[in-house]
């Protein structure tokens, strides 16, 4: 940097490539995205994702986050809401045919059994 501010870019081919800008005067909005997600720096999608193995209500929790464009807020959060959306939709499907099947069964043996008596 030859004879200039400290706060200037310098533009020589000696600096170049060396400096990186951290901040868009374009756009303001892309230096909010410097700071590291919340949950341990994973993000609220990925955490809820990872929780909700262990307590699928999350799952849902996550789902209605995504259904109301919570990554909007911030869109690194865009991906792991999507798939806990997509886990508690399998986790739904799962439940009613392990209800189903367990509900046939049970009509089944009571009416196996109140026909041999």
């Amino acid at each position: 940097m030859r004879g200039g501010r400290s706060d200037e870019l310098c533009r020589c081919q000696a600096c170049l490539g060396k400096y990186t800008l951290l901040g868009d005067e374009e756009n303001p909005r892309l230096s909010i995205y410097d700071r590291r997600p919340p949950c341990c720096g994973c993000g609220i999608g990925w955490s809820c994702f990872l929780l909700g193995f262990l307590c699928p209500i999350i799952w849902y929790v996550a789902a209605l986050l995504y259904c109301c464009k919570y990554y909007n807020r911030d869109p690194r959060e865009r991906p792991g809401l999507a798939a806990s959306a997509v886990l508690a939709v399998i986790f739904t499907a799962a439940t009613v045919i392990t209800l189903s099947v367990l509900l046939i069964c049970c009509a089944n043996k009571r009416f196996l059994n109140s026909c041999a008596v």
